[in-house]
């Protein structure tokens, strides 16, 4: 609410939060992010409590909805999921296709086999640099017109620690501390991504 942290948890919880203090009359602004994205959370707080955990309850159901369509398509197994798939164009050099043709199963089989396979190697880079954009988000949002936010962001993503934590230090309290707690879970993601793979 403003600059001032009100509630942190999970959505409902925090949803809930937001509504008493908007019903309260607060008229600063309210933002709820996802920690995991950096994005703001869209939520409509018109009409009565009842109204809007009913609301949000719904939000919830279609979310686990297509969570779980999403978990069964990649539970089908091989061959051509039921929910269909999507055709593409891929620009290939012709020893390129001769090279995925020859491969057992052919060239659709080969390049979901190679998609798969980096998607796995490259899980910690991957989660390294969503925690990263997670958190510049949330930065950029909540203090990018702060003095010293380009600075800060620039110190941030160079991983000058100390330079990053002068830079922050006037900003508001709140803001201030959930984006160092961002940064480090950032930090840590970056880290593990790093460190040599054990056998």
């Amino acid at each position: 609410m403003g600059h001032r942290l009100i509630a942190s948890g999970e959505l409902t919880e925090v949803a809930l939060k937001a509504k008493e203090w908007l019903d309260r009359g607060d008229s600063a602004p309210l933002l709820i992010f996802e920690d995991e994205t950096g994005n703001a959370v869209d939520l409509d707080f018109r009409g009565t409590l009842y109204e809007f955990l009913d609301k949000l309850e719904k939000k919830r159901a279609r979310r686990a909805e297509a969570e779980k369509a999403a978990e069964e398509t990649k539970r089908a197994g091989p061959g051509r999921p039921k929910l269909g798939v999507v055709s593409r164009e891929v620009s290939l050099l012709p020893r390129h296709w001769d090279w995925l043709n020859s491969q057992p199963g052919g060239a659709s089989v080969t390049l979901r086999k190679l998609v798969e396979e980096a998607k796995r190697n490259s899980a910690g880079t991957d989660r390294a640099r969503r925690s990263q954009e997670a958190a510049y988000k949330f930065m950029s949002t909540m203090a990018g017109d702060f003095p010293g936010f380009e600075e800060a962001s620039r110190a941030f993503f160079a991983n000058d620690h100390e330079r990053f934590e002068q830079l922050i230090q006037p900003w508001p309290e709140d803001v201030r501390e959930h984006a160092r707690r961002l940064v480090a879970i950032a930090r840590r993601d970056e880290k593990a991504a790093s460190a040599p793979a054990t056998p």
